[in-house]
């Protein structure tokens, strides 16, 4: 008999560091995809329990170090055995001291200009996140710098044109959004949500929709 479908995304919403204003736009966004039902929490004893019923865990705008031990073993083991991951924004500012999470999500935050407006480019059209974009997308974020480029330990789907504003650091290689596997489980990340604005726009929340929806195996 085949066990049915999981549903249910468990959106992590926890800071330790700096607290995202757009943080209920996400949630208000995720919830109105009407693709997964969205439990939020921002209780780190909820990663202690079984996560095997959600399809995709998210952390979304996370920042600083917000697991517990037993919270880190559970989401590691939930993952490596399946589960789906994706980070939104700030969740690259998230669990620094926990070496695995590094791995897991492919790059950790470095810097970032002041928010203004620049020019994404879709490296990947055969996926998801990206197939309904255009192949320059203009966008208003952060354009987060990353210690170091994640490529090629992961499938970039979006980078940044840094001669498209001001104060890039990262140069010709700049990933923004990508995925990648994580043992028998599926990663996606992308940089962009820094705004409650961006949660409105329909390019970004059909980018969320076909990204999560990829690490959750339904996409």
């Amino acid at each position: 008999m085949t066990a049915p479908a999981r549903t249910a995304l468990l959106v992590y919403t926890r800071t330790a560091d700096y607290r995202h204003d757009s943080i209920p736009a996400g949630v208000a966004a995720l919830r109105g995809l009407g693709v997964f039902d969205v439990e939020t929490t921002e209780d780190p004893a909820v990663l202690e329990r079984p996560l095997d019923g959600y399809a995709a865990v998210v952390f979304l705008s996370t920042s600083g170090e917000v697991l517990t031990p037993a919270g880190r073993e559970r989401l590691a083991a939930y993952v490596d055995g399946g589960g789906g991951f994706a980070g939104v924004h700030a969740a690259a500012c998230t669990e620094y001291d926990w070496p695995y999470y590094g791995e897991l999500l492919g790059a950790r935050f470095d810097r970032h200009p002041a928010l203004q407006p620049g020019r994404a480019v879709v490296e990947d059209r055969g996926h998801p996140a990206t197939r309904h974009l255009p192949a320059v997308w203009e966008f208003t974020d952060e354009w987060y710098d990353f210690r170091t480029s994640p490529r090629p330990a992961v499938r970039v789907l979006v980078s940044a044109d840094e001669s498209s504003y001001e104060g890039g650091g990262m140069g010709s290689d700049h990933p923004l959004a990508w995925c990648r596997e994580q043992g028998a489980g599926r990663v996606f990340y992308t940089a962009l949500g820094h705004a409650a604005d961006a949660y409105a726009d329909p390019a970004f929340r059909a980018h969320l929709r076909g990204g999560i929806g990829w690490a959750a195996g339904s996409a």
